[in-house]
């Protein structure tokens, strides 16, 4: 019977390898936080990492980053945003960046807790300007819908929520509990660096790319892309854009014209929903639009807020 229990011992570590990888993974914590450039939150769910950017006076504007990139991504962006007059508020959300990476079903009450506790945690009610870049303009979108009073306006940067899109792995993974977790925890980390690329064309974009690159090597990144698929990103917001266009609640949308992951027919669903939302398309870019194309994201934002 030796045979079977070597069998049985074999299964286990399969089975476990998922968990063994990601224990080999940094964990965030003190020491990773000690040259960070921000302040950090404890909050009702972990320890959250945010900066605030642009004028010391102004009106608020939140940037909300993506699934996949940690806040420091959004850098220049906000800085745009700086230069339009905000005072900006950037964070790491839940699993990315220097932000604890709490366990949890990652959907639309998971990130509008973590942004209600932030606002209140920084002192700031209302008449905000909420910003959402990919997953993110979900999280926009949601806080918007369910607490309108507090926000000004509505910009979003190839939003998801809309239209997606995802390929057979993702879908896979997305559905099946158990051995979906175990698939992605294999072999994610191996698509998601593919998809980055090497180089950029400046030494800023290679920073910001690096930095990517570094999320893949921290515990509990993968489980929160998973969660995040399964969660918030798996939530199509057709009727709390249609409750925003309601309330006649400014929205601007700015999407990318080489756009991989949100097809621009985005911008004709999202008109159907709101037909009085201010769209503009970045030339040439593609879903990585406002770090690879700053400059032209915030000019498309000066475009569509001229309206």
């Amino acid at each position: 019977m030796w045979y079977l229990a070597i069998f049985v011992l074999a299964l286990a570590g399969i089975a476990a390898l998922p968990w063994w990888l990601d224990r080999r993974r940094a964990r965030i914590g003190p020491k990773e936080r000690q040259k960070a450039k921000g302040d950090f939150a404890i909050l009702s769910q972990g320890v959250t990492c945010y900066r605030w950017l642009g004028p010391a006076r102004g009106p608020v504007a939140v940037l909300i980053n993506g699934i996949a990139t940690p806040s420091i991504c959004m850098v220049d962006l906000a800085k745009g945003l700086g230069r339009l007059g905000y005072r900006v508020l950037v964070y790491d959300l839940y699993g990315r960046g220097l932000s604890d990476a709490p366990r949890g079903r990652q959907d639309g009450a998971f990130f509008l807790r973590q942004l209600s506790d932030l606002l209140d945690h920084q002192n700031v009610a209302e008449d905000v300007t909420l910003v959402g870049y990919d997953m993110g303009g979900a999280i926009a979108t949601l806080f918007t819908a369910q607490h309108p009073h507090r926000v000004t306006r509505l910009m979003l940067f190839a939003s998801a929520g809309i239209i997606g899109s995802e390929d057979r792995f993702t879908r896979f993974c997305r559905r099946c509990p158990v051995i979906g977790d175990w698939v992605h925890g294999i072999f994610a980390r191996r698509r998601l660096l593919a998809a980055i690329p090497a180089d950029g064309s400046n030494l800023t974009l290679n920073i910001l790319q690096a930095a990517q690159r570094a999320q893949l090597d921290r515990s509990g990144y993968l489980r929160a892309i998973l969660s995040s698929r399964r969660g918030i990103l798996s939530e199509r917001l057709e009727q709390e854009h249609r409750k925003i266009a309601g309330l006649a609640l400014p929205v601007v949308a700015i999407w990318a014209e080489k756009d991989e992951v949100i097809a621009l027919s985005a911008l004709g669903r999202l008109a159907q929903w709101n037909r009085n939302a201010r769209q503009e398309v970045v030339p040439s870019a593609g879903h990585a639009m406002p770090y690879s194309h700053p400059i032209g994201a915030i000019k498309a934002l000066r475009t569509a807020l001229r309206g």
